[in-house]
């Protein structure tokens, strides 16, 4: 069992390097692009925030090997502290690219679609 546990999370490790730099090399190719068409500032945001998403990914990813890691492969208190060491500065990570990325809380998300949906109702019904 912790064989099968130790080549998942290499694997979880290595499809994260991957996800990342393909992340990274998607967004700097779609940004080239873009700026070639014009649109300089609109291309960066797009950009920062394409290659965001694929850090998210990844980070997500990396998460998920740590767990195992930690869990099935080396159950140690000390291992615990370590993984929820981890898991407490990729969270950090996470809401900031979030933040980043969106320009509000996550937590925000479902009143901002509130206040949208109650915005077009007034449009539609004063229309």
């Amino acid at each position: 069992m912790q064989e099968v546990a130790h080549i998942a999370s290499l694997i979880l490790e290595a499809t994260s390097f991957i996800v990342i730099l393909l992340a990274a090399a998607f967004a700097t190719a779609l940004f080239l692009a873009r700026c070639f068409r014009g649109g300089l500032v609109d291309s960066y945001r797009d950009y920062r925030a394409n290659l965001g998403r694929g850090i998210l990914i990844g980070l997500e990813i990396l998460i998920a090997a740590d767990i195992i890691k930690s869990v099935v492969i080396d159950p140690t208190l000390e291992s615990m502290l370590v993984l929820g060491g981890i898991v407490v500065i990729r969270t950090f990570l996470s809401i900031s690219l979030e933040v980043e990325i969106n320009g509000h809380w996550p937590w925000n998300t479902t009143r901002l679609q509130r206040e949208a949906e109650e915005d077009a109702r007034r449009r539609d019904g004063a229309g």
